[in-house]
């Protein structure tokens, strides 16, 4: 069985193909993709595997956004770190849905239910998944606890979210910072992703806060803002390109 995962957290990454050799050595992981735009490019060529394991939340937004521009042929079991979407119909309509972390038990149990499908039931399968395009609902205002208010901040003034050591802060474009308790995982899920890039793992940058972008000598990006930052903000050579796409094209 050849599968791809479309996964954009390395650890995540190496934990599945962990769990798939020990479910069965036989399995042939053929790649991995990170992106909305790199699993398009991908599944755009040929051969294709015979499954795919896709997480909902991607590096340059939903996985769904890939339904918008390709029609995929292949089984799909769905993986994310959140339950806010409808599980029912991601059950009915794909393979399967597994809630991060993956357990053995439970991915076992969707290749199983894989592996007992006839050629009829994954064309039914594959017809479904395609129609599973659910519209995003997007953030447009922020509640960041601070002493002992909550402060409404409309999203058109933040200009990055930051993590380190745990802890995430936001920048907005007055000056101001503020501690935010939650993940940039979380957070990026729940924001419109033509506004907002994950530009590394301590980084979510807001398209208008852009100011400035140098070409490093190695071929990253060094981004400037509209106010200061904790650390330097590099684009890595491999996201460049998809990075200045997002930039131009609203």
């Amino acid at each position: 069985m050849k599968i791809l995962i479309v996964e954009d957290e390395t650890a995540a990454f190496e934990s599945l193909v962990e769990i798939l050799k020990e479910i069965d050595p036989g399995i042939e992981v053929t790649g991995n993709t990170e992106s909305v735009s790199q699993t398009i490019n991908r599944l755009n060529e040929r051969p294709l595997p015979d499954l795919i394991l896709m997480d909902i939340h991607l590096s340059d937004g939903s996985a769904f956004l890939i339904f918008e521009h390709i029609e995929i042929e292949v089984p799909i079991i769905f993986t994310t770190a959140y339950d806010e979407y409808a599980i029912e119909a991601f059950k009915v309509n794909s393979i399967d849905y597994l809630l991060k972390p993956i357990k053995t038990t439970e991915l076992e149990r969707a290749l199983h239910k894989f592996k007992k499908l006839s050629p009829a039931n994954i064309a039914e399968y594959v017809s479904k998944v395609n129609q599973l395009t659910p519209t995003p609902r997007y953030q447009n205002k922020l509640l960041i606890p601070h002493k002992d208010k909550l402060l409404p901040v409309d999203l058109q003034e933040v200009s990055y979210f930051y993590t380190t050591d745990k802890n995430t802060t936001i920048g907005l474009m007055d000056g101001n910072t503020y501690p935010y308790p939650k993940t940039l995982d979380h957070i990026f899920s729940t924001l419109n992703p033509a506004n907002f890039y994950r530009a590394n793992k301590q980084f979510i940058i807001a398209r208008n806060a852009v100011k400035n972008i140098t070409v490093w000598f190695d071929s990253r990006l060094l981004l400037t803002l509209d106010r200061d930052v904790p650390e330097r903000i590099y684009i890595s050579k491999n996201k460049a390109a998809e990075f200045k796409e997002w930039l131009v094209n609203e």
